[in-house]
């Protein structure tokens, strides 16, 4: 074996790796450069995170163009399996590279509009809907990858013109085999650019209230105030009624019933209320009142209602109120509270036992 035939591969294999090395570096710090001249904007400190796949990518492209110049015997001999692992090995680190530059243009764009933005719902909305444009991107940049990396083989090639031929049949079968899914997909499409429910709106789905914490191509989860999660198809959100606290504003009013005794202070408990909800820091302040709602022939149902920033600080304003209302009629106006009325059996009259003779009365 001559010095050539050491010194030829070292130098194409080494020579590639020291190249991508060096570029790689060069771009990274130049980014960090720009990073630290714009503070403004985080893209360029997150482009910084496509390292490694640019690594991998430019490191494949060179080996590719060069690896025939190596003079391995291996090579030699295997010279196309060789170069198709290297397509294949390029291709997904182009693919990988496309999705971290992609998802660090989205998450600039995202945190540069929250920044500035002030209405808290639309930020929800464009949250929503760069998110679910990301996930789109991605799968169709590994959909591609995945394509292009089963053409390279050449019995794929071959089979290409047959599919496309019957592609108009395998449509229609896959259609119908992924109708839900497709739904699904559209679904997702349609809330995210249609406003019906936004990332961290808060929402009733059949009787359980919580806040939208994940919205996907096919999914959505929604997270209960016990830390519950619940999962459902996004076309749920298409087709049925559901109830969203956080659209038009979140500002929400909240009531808390009291039954209470016909002789309770109604004016008295009006003005507790207002003492109450002044001392109340997460009452906003926007309206409260108190009224009587309904009557039954033993009580009378007090309405009390009081108005917070959203749907969190409501129920914080309705303990609260329910809380010390209760308090204070309890120690001050012990009266007011319902009582059950009770009357002595009458005397006199006699029992019947259950066999049915008669016990005399006393």
């Amino acid at each position: 074996m001559s010095p050539e035939d050491v010194l030829r591969p070292l130098a194409v294999i080494g020579g590639s790796i020291v190249v991508t090395l060096v570029l790689v570096r060069l771009a990274d710090r130049t980014l960090h450069r720009i990073d630290a001249a714009h503070p403004e904007t985080p893209l360029w400190g997150l482009l910084r995170r496509c390292r490694r796949p640019a690594q991998v990518a430019l490191c494949a492209a060179l080996l590719r163009g060069a690896y025939g110049e190596a003079g391995l015997r291996p090579v030699e001999e295997h010279g196309a399996g060789v170069g198709r692992a290297l397509t294949l090995v390029l291709i997904a680190a182009t693919a990988w590279l496309l999705i971290r530059a992609a998802a660090a243009v989205v998450e600039s764009s995202y945190t540069r509009y929250a920044a500035g933005a002030r209405d808290a719902a639309r930020v929800r909305r464009v949250r929503t809907q760069v998110t679910l444009i990301q996930r789109v991107v991605t799968a169709t940049v590994i959909l591609v990858a995945a394509a292009a990396m089963l053409l390279t083989f050449p019995e794929m090639r071959a089979a290409g013109a047959s599919v496309l031929a019957s592609a108009g049949v395998l449509g229609i079968v896959a259609g119908i085999a992924a109708q839900s899914t497709l739904g699904n997909l559209f679904a997702g499409l349609q809330i995210a650019f249609g406003d019906m429910v936004r990332i961290g709106d808060t929402v009733v789905v059949d009787g359980e209230w919580g806040t939208v914490e994940e919205i996907t191509l096919t999914f959505l989860t929604v997270r209960t105030w016990d830390e519950r999660r619940i999962t459902m198809p996004v076309s749920y959100f298409t087709g049925k009624p559901f109830e969203n606290w956080s659209r038009g504003g979140a500002q929400m009013t909240g009531t808390v019933l009291f039954h209470l005794d016909h002789s309770a202070p109604v004016e008295k408990m009006r003005q507790r209320l207002h003492e109450i909800l002044q001392e109340c820091e997460d009452w906003d302040g926007r309206s409260w009142s108190l009224v009587v709602t309904d009557t039954t022939p033993s009580t009378m149902v007090v309405r009390a209602l009081m108005t917070a920033r959203d749907a969190d600080t409501i129920w914080t304003v309705r303990c609260q109120v329910r809380e010390r209302m209760i308090e204070w009629l309890r120690t001050e106006h012990a009266y007011a509270l319902p009582r059950i009325a009770t009357a002595p059996a009458p005397l006199g009259r006699r029992a019947v036992r259950r066999d049915g003779d008669a016990e005399p009365a006393g």
